[in-house]
């Protein structure tokens, strides 16, 4: 198959076609060569006859590096601003709109799940017409429905333009991952996906910062309308500041080929479990944030608006944790990353059991950095693995990952109503065991696998 019927890029794609290895499977980074630094199987003087191709992809450091790093940065701020919008809001909208909690999460989770079904259709488009292109028209139309939203007269008109904005905003994340792995080194690809997460945290943090104070003063209408007109600021800087991409390879946008792109990588293990993690994740993550604003509206803390939108603070732990996501998997693996992310959520969440403000507020910190790193390492993995066919391989773990958010929004909030804040953690902590039994096996499969010669592929080995 040509790189043209896949959507895959030439220039990365060249190595040959042999089935992914399991990202809990494999030995660490460390152990294994990255493939640009592998010994040419032929023969020293057949080496000096054939010139080497030098390596355009961009580096830290290199030409385009840091205007690529800050445009994808802002499209990550403008993306969860904007999904996230509602969520800080939601004690507010209840009130303001006579619904429960429950009722009101759907204005996160139609966002979540509008980006989760339109994620792999607008991936598609990517392929043919240009990463660059689709995340433009998404970011355009994204913030225009944000400016509508503000205006909607009921519960239902509200969730039906949360949908449609997040069905917009689909064309980012996959198509994002995707330019990153076509136009940057795999050695340095891990940091560029987790300066793009952190963009993500900073953007979940400062809109629901900013709503929160806003709307202490002038109700969540006004503060949304705020949002929107942020987001318009970073969309515009996003499409100046975005080099435009010299390894994009336009592919087709035939269903029969989309189908079997699909079907090739939901057959890789490791994509799988990729996208189951990306999943639990974020099941954890948006069933905690959906319900905290109820919690410390509540007796015993009973805090202000305000000052509850200020406790999204915290996500500058996640802004860290994601941009050292590279780090953390050259010293400790990427099983021992994952186990880390996983360990540090899970003492997050029973922390913020305690009846005690500090207490609470430390969980949400241990909370926010497991999810983030483990979040960054999980989809650079994804970019790494796909062979062909990236931005669909990027937006099966977005839509996993979205539908992890809008099952935590939902059951989360269904698990406070009924049983507390206790039973919103109990959901959090069964997606935390799924993490990591999902690792244990990949790491149980690689010692079955351990008596095979390993076949290296992107710094990876089966």
């Amino acid at each position: 198959m040509t790189p043209a019927d896949t959507g895959a890029s030439t220039s990365v794609d060249a190595a040959p076609a042999v089935s992914a290895p399991d990202a809990t499977d494999v030995p660490d980074a460390t152990d294994a060569p990255d493939v640009t630094d592998a010994p040419d199987a032929t023969s020293a003087s057949d080496a000096a006859r054939v010139p080497e191709t030098p390596d355009s992809r961009m580096t830290p450091g290199g030409p385009g590096y840091r205007r690529m790093s800050f445009a994808l940065f802002l499209a990550g701020v403008t993306t969860f601003a904007l999904l996230y919008s509602t969520q800080a809001l939601l004690p507010l909208i209840s009130g303001d709109l006579g619904v429960t909690a429950s009722d009101a999460s759907w204005t996160v989770a139609a966002a979540t799940g509008g980006l989760a079904v339109f994620v792999l259709p607008m991936s598609a488009l990517s392929e043919r017409f240009g990463r660059r292109t689709v995340m433009t028209a998404s970011l355009a139309v994204a913030v225009t429905v944000g400016l509508l939203v503000p205006f909607a007269p009921s519960l239902p008109a509200l969730v039906a333009l949360r949908a449609v904005q997040g069905a917009a905003l689909a064309g980012l994340p996959a198509s994002a991952t995707a330019y990153l792995a076509e136009e940057v080194r795999p050695r340095a690809l891990v940091t560029a996906i987790g300066l793009f997460v952190a963009g993500n945290s900073v953007g979940g943090m400062s809109g629901r910062v900013i709503t929160g104070w806003v709307a202490q003063e002038w109700g969540w209408r006004v503060a949304v309308g705020a949002i929107g007109l942020v987001a318009v600021a970073c969309a515009v800087a996003f499409r100046l500041l975005l080099p435009a991409p010299r390894h994009f390879t336009p592919g087709s946008l035939r269903p029969r080929v989309l189908v079997r792109t699909v079907r090739d990588h939901l057959s890789d293990p490791l994509l799988r479990r990729l996208y189951a993690i990306g999943a639990l994740f974020m099941t954890v993550f948006g069933g905690v944030y959906t319900v905290i604003g109820y919690r410390l509206t509540q007796a015993p803390f009973s805090l202000p608006q305000g000052l509850v939108g200020s406790i999204f603070l915290v996500y500058l732990v996640g802004t860290v944790s994601a941009s050292t996501a590279g780090r953390l998997v050259g010293r400790l693996g990427r099983r021992g990353a994952l186990y880390l992310g996983a360990g540090t959520t899970a003492a997050g969440l029973l922390l913020s059991l305690a009846p005690s403000l500090p207490l609470v507020l430390l969980g949400l910190v241990l909370i926010t950095a497991g999810f983030f790193a483990g979040h960054a390492v999980a989809s650079s993995a994804v970019g790494k693995t796909a062979r062909h066919g990236r931005a669909q391989a990027s937006a099966l773990y977005q839509s996993a990952y979205y539908v992890g958010s809008s099952a935590g929004s939902t059951v989360g909030a269904l698990a406070f109503h009924s049983g507390g804040w206790a039973g919103t953690v109990g959901v959090g902590v069964l997606a935390v065991l799924g993490v990591v039994v999902i690792t244990v096996s990949g790491s149980l499969a690689a010692r079955r696998q351990s008596g095979r010669a390993p076949v290296k592929v992107l710094g990876l080995s089966r």
